[in-house]
């Protein structure tokens, strides 16, 4: 997939040029952002060109309202990722600042669709919105028409009765849960970070654990089933695929740290110094809230217990204990 990082260099690449192009922030990329590239893509091979997307950072929101912004489903590497997964032929990733957010609709489709990308059709979903003054579709329409451009308005995407977005799969997450967010992302909901060292307690009682450092959407406090992607030298690729339980929130029996932090416990984990490593965390099921023990020693109780319960579980997902793929 081609990464082209300002419409400027998307124009002298010409890599849209009478193909078709689905336009929106795409946090996440979940079913919604699917049938938007399902049908970008299925209009390009109707025209013979590619098919692309525009998107763009930082999401507008933190720019022209950032105390109100939300935490991002997908921080952009892991979006790209996800879009090249999707089968796309190229993304343009926009800068977004005070000037770009004054760009009047009708300077938005003559200068930057039909000028600098020359893209023969257009697909937004039916809530989407252009320039300051936020044309609609029925707005939208004409405008681009009058290039030349053909407009696909995508109608809201359902799963299981729920309208996808973006916003609900943020809800499910802060509510604690992975499952219902899977379900409108169509897998489970993840996030990077880098492995810390931590006070080393768990190692101490029998579960040595990974504190991860992130700065992505961390569900709400309690233990999870995870599968965790640990890397190496080269980054995530290639790394090694964990099955485990975590723990998000402050750890209150042992340390009551002052924010809610990730830490994994890995099946199958060859105990090799993770320290600085990278790691992406999965989150497939909930099993409980965090609390405080009474004692370190009912806490190693519980944790064999979690243990247990994320292995069956794992199992469930056609995973072995360590977290490899059956076969």
């Amino acid at each position: 997939m081609q990464v082209l990082r300002t419409l400027d260099e998307a124009a002298s690449a010409g890599a849209l040029r009478g193909g078709a192009l689905a336009i929106g922030n795409l946090d996440g990329v979940h079913l919604g952002h699917q049938r938007l590239i399902a049908v970008a893509r299925e209009r390009a091979r109707a025209r013979g060109g590619r098919a692309g997307v525009l998107t763009f950072e930082p999401h507008p929101v933190r720019v022209l309202r950032p105390q109100l912004a939300p935490p991002l489903v997908t921080p952009l590497p892991r979006k790209l990722e996800l879009l090249a997964e999707a089968g796309l032929d190229a993304v343009v990733i926009q800068p977004f600042d005070l000037a770009y957010a004054a760009t009047p609709a009708a300077a938005f489709v003559s200068r930057d669709l039909a000028g600098r990308l020359g893209c023969a059709e257009v697909v937004v979903g039916y809530d989407f919105t252009a320039g300051h003054e936020r044309a609609r579709v029925d707005a939208l329409r004409p405008l681009l028409a009058a290039h030349g451009i053909a407009l696909q308005v995508v109608e809201p995407v359902t799963a299981d009765g729920l309208v996808v977005s973006s916003t609900k799969i943020r809800e499910f997450l802060l509510e604690g849960n992975v499952e219902a967010a899977a379900l409108l992302l169509t897998r489970p909901y993840d996030l990077d970070g880098r492995v810390a060292r931590g006070a080393g307690r768990g190692r101490g009682f029998g579960f040595a654990t990974a504190n991860v450092e992130t700065q992505a959407l961390l569900p709400a406090n309690g233990v999870y089933v995870v599968r965790a992607l640990v890397g190496g030298e080269g980054g995530l690729a290639g790394g090694s695929l964990h099955g485990g339980v975590c723990n998000v929130g402050v750890k209150p029996t042992v340390e009551a740290a002052a924010g809610p932090i990730p830490e994994a416990h890995l099946f199958g984990f060859d105990g090799r110094d993770l320290y600085g490593a990278p790691i992406r965390l999965a989150f497939l099921a909930r099993l409980r809230e965090e609390r405080r023990f009474p004692s370190v020693e009912a806490l190693r109780a519980q944790i064999g217990r979690d243990a247990e319960a994320a292995r069956a579980i794992l199992a469930a997902h056609g995973e072995r204990g360590d977290g490899r793929r059956a076969r």
